[in-house]
């Protein structure tokens, strides 16, 4: 833009520092957002302070993303505090975490996420009796963790898959499949994050758990159902969970299929084992 003449204002450095955080570009996204006001005189608004936290949590400096925050001239927006509360639920900081989402709470006292991932944070921490409580709050509050969904086309048909809960004719062919790639992405290194369950059970159930979330379901359907060669497409409303990005980069290796998952804010491209998104979403 520069080089035709074309001046960058304030919406073209909201997407640059959204492209920077979801491509991992720590020092290009912080240099744009100081060039902002020092080299094109337009000054940074909430959304480009929430791109920086993004973008430093994203890349697990929490500590700098602390020090961001302090040195702002207001406080951050809800995006700002759930972006850094899911990289406190991710790099294990507790402290951090649980002012995080009490920030979040107060802004958005509806939003179930906050609740989520602090209890996914004491879990993590075998908290028990705390992840109990915030569980708690969210009954008492009337608040509801939004279901995840995940669907693919296959043919004229549109199919939908819940965690453990969906019926379909091929249904046990599904499932016998997805125990098969199980077997086989743990002997190249897939190991469950056990840890993602925010509940007191035996290691075993909480796997259980894992293996049958929606997108793995999707996935496993369209395998068995698609020909090969074909690239398998799945959508999925939220984002797709960590245990499933690493699980699903691992089937495309050992299928030796292309698998392409748009969830809630990008499309991640699976193929050999990697994923386009570089491991930041």
């Amino acid at each position: 833009m520069v080089l035709k003449g074309v001046k960058p204002n304030a919406i073209t450095f909201a997407n640059l520092l959204k492209g920077c955080s979801h491509a991992g570009l720590l020092g290009e996204g912080l240099n744009n957002f100081h060039a902002m006001e020092s080299s094109y005189r337009v000054a940074p608004k909430e959304e480009h302070y929430s791109c920086i936290i993004d973008l430093l949590s994203r890349a697990g400096s929490l500590t700098e993303a602390e020090e961001f925050i302090k040195g702002m001239p207001f406080e951050p927006n809800a995006f700002g505090w759930c972006s850094y509360l899911a990289a406190c639920r991710n790099h294990g900081d507790k402290e951090r975490g649980e002012v995080a989402a009490q920030k979040l709470m107060r802004l958005e006292p509806e939003n179930s996420g906050a609740h989520v991932l602090l209890s996914n944070i004491y879990a993590k921490e075998r908290q028990w009796g705390d992840a109990k409580t915030v569980r708690k709050m969210m009954r008492v509050g009337s608040l509801k963790k939004l279901p995840g969904y995940s669907w693919v086309d296959v043919g004229n048909k549109t199919n939908v898959f819940g965690a453990e809960d969906w019926s379909h004719p091929q249904q046990m062919e599904t499932y016998v499949k997805l125990e098969s790639l199980i077997d086989q992405i743990k002997k190249v290194g897939y190991i469950p994050q056990i840890d993602l369950i925010p509940y007191d059970i035996d290691d075993g159930m909480k796997e259980k758990q894992l293996r049958y979330h929606s997108e793995k379901l999707a996935v496993v359907f369209a395998l068995i159902s698609m020909p090969l060669g074909k690239p398998i497409i799945v959508k999925k409303n939220l984002s797709v969970c960590l245990d499933c990005h690493s699980a699903i980069k691992l089937i495309s290796k050992v299928v030796e299929r292309t698998i392409i998952i748009r969830d809630n804010s990008r499309f991640h491209h699976f193929s050999d084992g990697s994923c386009s998104c570089g491991d930041y979403w």
